[in-house]
């Protein structure tokens, strides 16, 4: 059975940093996107950064870009978010999802499984 658990949420002040992991288990493949995505209250869940397996290839949202930085444990199945400058507007609840298949990085429907998400919020 497949798990995704999350960890490393937690409320920190503008400026600050946080390091969120997945942990991901119960595959019998290695899925073909690992990713994270937010969402908050009343708005739809974004992409905010995915890892292609194959290539080791990132995208990140242009609202992270140069201060998030996505990457993987391949012997432990862990994936990772590292967040700098970390601003107020990045205050959301974070997913971890893993897609079998290929497809655009931030198309929610490409993704299979899904953690239950981990909180972060930015106070200014």
């Amino acid at each position: 059975q497949v798990q995704l658990a999350e960890s490393g949420g937690g409320s920190v002040q503008a400026g600050g940093s946080l390091r969120l992991t997945c942990a991901a288990s119960g595959y019998s493949s290695t899925p073909n996107r690992m990713g994270w995505f937010r969402q908050t209250p009343g708005a739809e869940r974004e992409g905010v950064a995915s890892l292609h397996t194959p290539t080791g290839t990132t995208d990140y949202a242009d609202s992270v870009k140069g201060r998030f930085t996505i990457s993987r444990d391949n012997i432990d199945n862990m994936l990772y978010l590292q967040m700098n400058s970390l601003k107020p507007e990045d205050t959301a609840m974070y997913y971890c999802a893993t897609a079998a298949w290929g497809g655009i990085w931030n198309d929610r429907s490409r993704y299979n499984d899904w953690g239950q998400g981990t909180q972060v919020t930015v106070s200014s």
